[in-house]
């Protein structure tokens, strides 16, 4: 159940940021990495922020509870000389953070906005807090054709063995096989492409991340597509193997530019607006922590009432047919319970996340009656554990997961969906009133 006390109530009403970065809990966290050590859990982020006095050096935060974050410092008191000197960059973006033997590494990232003249390297220490050692260039990319060396994730296959999956923009998502002994890469070359947009788009692809999930025996390919600052919004797409080919639910690759640019990929979160809030823009640059048996999303977020970039932290769920769903709220230390189909009757307010409208799309209300309408469109309910089937959805059948969570608009308990249609339309909502 949830405790309620536990919830940090500034999540309640976002705030200007503090120009006091000791202060700093969820403000100014932009390309979240995310990594737990021990009891706790530490997020690595890039150099942003809007108030205050700049300074480079990769941001560090921790919590023991996934909620109630606290500043520990920077990773680095300047740029790395090589990073500086081949980019000319201002700050790092975009950090991973690993763990090979009893070493942490840091991955970083240096470029200019708008440019593929990047460069991703490494540090390594023996404490996840530091002090960091830089050990320089793992791979960098020059101005023209060709990858963008920057927005490194690290994963692991099911052999246990590390790859770097990289890339923003450009020429897409490359993959690269990492030496564990060095952290650098194992081969020469820029590796091999997994995910490419069409230029039309500006080739807008970016923040890459992989996770192997053991019991659906898939590798996931998390994504960002478009602006950063207005339409970012996150898909997925999964393969055999780890260097794919990866496809969304239609079987298109990744790496199809003959189709519509929005027809590939699953959409699992983009802006959204709820009918008592003034909703989230561009989430986007996500990690992935596996955390047991639960699963969480991790990225960043905008509001147009509010100026900066916040964390989010919010479970998915998956599917019976193994796909990732993001909540519709962040979590809140929730634990999953039974829920009956009784509960589920009522008033919901959901959000369809439209693959071709990235930009703040706003909730709707639909019923779920025991007794449908001839003219409901919702023909018949039918329950598996906290799986709901709903027949006669824009003539199809829509799977809902529903758990018991947190209302941030509304400052209460209640029932939350995550759910998809057999052609990988994803819709979320909460339920707002009983039948």
């Amino acid at each position: 159940m949830i405790q309620v006390k536990q919830i940090p109530k500034d999540y309640l009403q976002e705030k200007e940021t503090t120009e006091n970065e000791k202060q700093w809990t969820i403000e100014n966290v932009h390309d979240p990495a995310i990594y737990k050590d021990g009891d706790w859990y530490y997020i690595f982020s890039t150099d942003a922020q809007i108030t205050g006095q700049f300074k480079p050096g990769i941001q560090i935060r921790k919590s023991r509870d996934l909620l109630n974050w606290q500043w520990v410092g920077r990773a680095f008191s300047e740029i790395p000389k090589a990073a500086k000197e081949w980019t000319g960059a201002g700050g790092l973006w975009a950090p991973e953070i690993t763990k090979y033997g009893d070493t942490y590494y840091l991955y970083y990232s240096a470029s200019q906005f708008g440019k593929n003249q990047s460069f991703i390297g490494v540090a390594t220490s023996k404490h996840i807090e530091g002090p960091w050692e830089d050990q320089g260039e793992v791979i960098k990319t020059k101005q023209g054709p060709g990858p963008n060396a920057i927005d490194a994730n690290i994963t692991f296959d099911k052999n246990g063995e590390p790859w770097m999956v990289y890339g923003s923009f450009f020429d897409g998502i490359f993959l690269k096989k990492i030496d564990a002994q060095t952290g650098k890469t194992a081969e020469p070359g820029l590796g091999k492409q997994i995910a490419k947009r069409h230029i039309s788009v500006e080739g807008a692809i970016e923040g890459p991340y992989i996770l192997y999930h053991p019991l659906h025996d898939y590798y996931y390919l998390f994504v960002s597509y478009d602006s950063l600052f207005t339409n970012y919004n996150i898909r997925v797409a999964r393969s055999k193997k780890i260097d794919g080919p990866y496809v969304d639910v239609k079987g298109n690759e990744m790496t199809n530019t003959t189709l519509p640019p929005n027809d590939v990929g699953v959409k699992i979160l983009g802006g959204y607006k709820f009918s008592s809030s003034y909703g989230w823009i561009g989430p986007g640059h996500n990690s992935v922590l596996q955390d047991g048996e639960q699963y969480f999303i991790v990225h960043h977020a905008r509001t147009e009432k509010y100026k900066g970039h916040y964390l989010h932290i919010r479970q998915l769920i998956w599917s019976k047919d193994g796909w990732p769903l993001a909540l519709p709220e962040r979590y809140t230390g929730e634990s999953e319970r039974p829920i009956d189909i009784e509960e589920v009757y009522g008033d919901w307010e959901y959000v369809f996340l439209d693959k071709n409208e990235n930009h703040q799309i706003h909730s709707h209300i639909f019923t779920l009656s025991k007794q449908p309408t001839h003219s409901s469109s919702v023909k018949k309910v039918e329950s598996t554990q906290n799986h709901f089937r709903l027949t006669g959805v824009n003539n199809s059948d829509l799977e809902l997961i529903v758990i018991e969570g947190w209302d941030w608009e509304k400052w209460q308990t209640t029932l939350l969906f995550t759910g998809k249609d057999v052609t990988g339309n994803v819709f979320f909502g909460k339920k707002v009133k009983s039948e």
